[in-house]
């Protein structure tokens, strides 16, 4: 979801949307140090391939999801509705 995208939402759909993409930093953080582990793990046992490349996609969608929260609450705010 872009910005586009965020500013067409409705307002209930976009309180909606902020509520279900609320981060949570400390679960968040347990699930990237498990994803690098499991890279590092693959690197040392020379095991390239899928094993490596899915946690760095994952990592990269755990460190994505604030940014798009921080778009939502900035339309919250934009909007006066928080």
């Amino acid at each position: 979801m872009n910005i586009e995208e965020i500013s067409q939402l409705t307002d209930t759909e976009l309180l909606e949307a902020a509520k279900n993409n609320k981060p949570f930093p400390i679960i968040d953080a347990f699930f990237i140090g498990f994803l690098v582990g499991i890279i590092i793990y693959s690197v040392v046992a020379n095991a390239w391939g899928f094993i490596t490349l899915l946690p760095l996609f994952l990592i990269y969608v755990f460190l994505k999801k604030p940014k798009k929260y921080e778009a939502l609450k900035a339309e919250l705010e934009k909007r006066k509705l928080q």
